[in-house]
């Protein structure tokens, strides 16, 4: 029999937890390099490792909660996921290793009287895996397969074309993609040879066909021929379709009856296409970045809500101005990554870069236009609304580019 594998994502922190004698250390040394395994005072270098992103076993007692919050705390302050592997094994089989080592059989009883008591709330506690192995054989059998976390696809060189805010405007999106030389047949897309599109989310609402938006950028996701991040708009579409009470305003209303019209499976594959999202991508070897309200250094590439919450949302702590739109702090006058980070949002009436950053919504629904950035070539290609969907809040800032195209790293 091919042995079990389990896939544990990378980086993250991985905290073991068995009584004494389970084997915790022996299963650490096999499956982790050293640099990677804490034990001791663990609490200063864990902090450190995972600043710098890097995964970290925890080899120390955690059979108590008070002992796991530690691990716990370390996880959420960096935004990474922990993951707890258990070694639960027989009380005998830990007995006889104790009594093999010169130990007191009964030493092993209160901590392994202890996580059997608490085992059951490890996911209350925090951890977003729990792995349990039960047997001495499934411990020594387990295979450890580390898969990056859901925004990191370093691995995809490029080149891309990120196309910003469709909001509905199919007619656009369609002219855009032509321009781009993508072959468009209806809903079935194919692109440039070696391209690929990314969406910047924010698919629907505003615009005359958001349901037909969202076939196209599905069935291109599906094939291969794009990549998408969720922006607020389709994640608030998410939420209506799950059930979740949400005001249908800004366009929703109208996403929801074409989605009515289009079937009750066309709507589950919309909810299920959205759940799959990640909060934003990191691509190129981390050259670039694609997240659709932006992100600064210290979140890119991991995951935790805090991630999300800015990457949909952007810089907002809650307050409105007087129109009762969200104040958003204009995080991208402090950035100072290395990575070039592009986003929508915040709708401009040109592109606008800014300290490696650049804004790239430039309000098709509201009369504007429907903007790519192509990458590596760092060049604009723009189609006009083809008319004025839905009247702005306000007038479209012109803001411009602001300090020029930025040299890639």
């Amino acid at each position: 029999m091919t042995p079990p594998a389990l896939s544990l994502p990378s980086p993250a922190v991985i905290a073991l937890i068995g009584a004494p004698a389970a084997g915790k250390s022996t299963l650490a040394a096999r499956h982790f390099q050293p640099p990677e395994v804490l034990s001791g005072d663990f609490s200063p270098e864990l902090g450190r490792r995972l600043a710098r992103g890097e995964l970290s076993v925890i080899d120390a007692p955690l059979t108590r909660p008070d002992e796991r919050r530690r691990v716990l705390e370390a996880a959420r302050a960096h935004d990474l996921p922990a993951v707890a592997l258990v070694l639960d094994l027989p009380r005998q089989v830990l007995e006889d290793r104790a009594a093999r080592l010169g130990r007191d059989p009964a030493s092993v009883l209160p901590e392994f009287g202890e996580l059997r008591r608490t085992l059951g709330g490890l996911q209350k506690e925090g951890f977003r895996q729990i792995h349990v192995l039960r047997s001495v054989a499934e411990v020594d059998a387990v295979q450890i397969v580390r898969v990056p976390l859901p925004p990191d696809r370093r691995d995809l060189p490029g080149p891309f074309d990120v196309i910003g805010d469709v909001h509905g405007c199919l007619p656009e999106l369609l002219e855009l993609l032509e321009t781009l030389g993508y072959i468009v047949n209806g809903a079935e897309i194919r692109p440039p040879a070696g391209r690929t599109a990314v969406f910047l989310g924010d698919l629907t609402d505003r615009g005359p066909d958001s349901a037909g938006v969202l076939r196209v950028v599905m069935n291109m996701v599906t094939s291969g021929a794009a990549l998408c991040v969720p922006g607020n708009h389709d994640e608030k579409l998410a939420r209506a379709l799950g059930g979740k009470a949400v005001r249908a305003m800004h366009g929703l209303e109208g996403t929801l009856a074409q989605l009515d019209a289009a079937g009750e499976d066309f709507k589950a594959g919309v909810r299920a296409f959205i759940s799959t999202l990640p909060s934003h991508l990191v691509l190129d070897a981390g050259r670039v970045v694609v997240a659709h309200a932006g992100l600064p250094t210290r979140y890119q590439g991991r995951t935790s809500g805090r991630v999300r919450s800015f990457a949909l949302y952007g810089d907002v702590d809650g307050t409105y101005d007087e129109l009762g739109l969200p104040i958003r702090r204009d995080w991208a006058a402090d950035y100072r990554g290395e990575a070039i980070v592009v986003y929508g949002h915040t709708p401009v009436a040109a592109p606008r870069w800014v300290n490696r950053t650049v804004d790239i919504d430039t309000g098709c629904a509201f009369g504007g236009a429907l903007t790519a950035l192509r990458y590596p070539e760092l060049e604009f290609v723009s189609v006009s609304a083809h008319q004025q969907y839905v009247a702005p809040p306000r007038p479209l800032p012109l803001l411009g580019p602001e300090d020029g195209t930025p040299e890639l790293i």
